[in-house]
């Protein structure tokens, strides 16, 4: 039998007794178990959480995460309460909804759906003093979505602005 190449050693090469490297491997393992076992006690979160803001005319209010993973699908609810007529109530939400997200759709669908300076503009039409409008956008963050992004909402009515809530939103791995 050939002798082994004096740069094998039998201690390194053939028993693996290194020591740093088997630690280095248990925390590998110990990283990629952990990750997962964050995840289900709900350490990157999606739990939707309530935000409103009220203006004299209605009050609008937003019920979506403020964290998420990537490939996650919810729905945020946006609900208008009028408290005097809405003769042409609009959402017009930050391009923070849209960017690196599959929009699945919205229901009610909107009278009219375009654009205002790269902004999301939907038109709900008439709302009556007393009644509200509930609509619901559903999404899916993209995988490659990671970080923290603006999503802004704004409630007008015509062209006049009656009220704004400021959301944002951390998306995870």
């Amino acid at each position: 039998m050939p002798a082994a190449p004096d740069t094998l050693t039998l201690d390194e090469h053939r028993d693996r007794r290194t020591a740093s490297r088997v630690r280095l491997r248990w925390i590998g393992v110990a990283i990629l178990v952990a990750i997962p076992v964050l995840a289900l006690f709900d350490v990157f979160g999606q739990r939707p959480e309530t935000s409103t803001a009220s203006a004299p005319a209605a009050r609008l209010r937003l019920y979506a995460p403020s964290t998420a993973r990537g490939g996650l699908l919810y729905t945020a609810r946006f609900r208008i309460d009028a408290h005097r007529e809405l003769k042409d109530a609009t959402l017009v939400l930050a391009p923070g909804w849209a960017d690196q997200y599959t929009f699945n759709g919205i229901a009610p669908q909107p009278t009219e759906e375009t654009s205002q300076n790269g902004r999301l503009r939907l038109s709900l039409g008439d709302v009556s003093a007393g009644q509200h409008y509930t609509a619901y956008l559903s999404l899916q963050v993209n995988p490659t979505n990671i970080g923290h992004h603006a999503q802004t909402v704004w409630l007008y009515d015509g062209t006049r602005l009656l009220t704004t809530i400021h959301h944002t939103i951390t998306i995870w791995p």
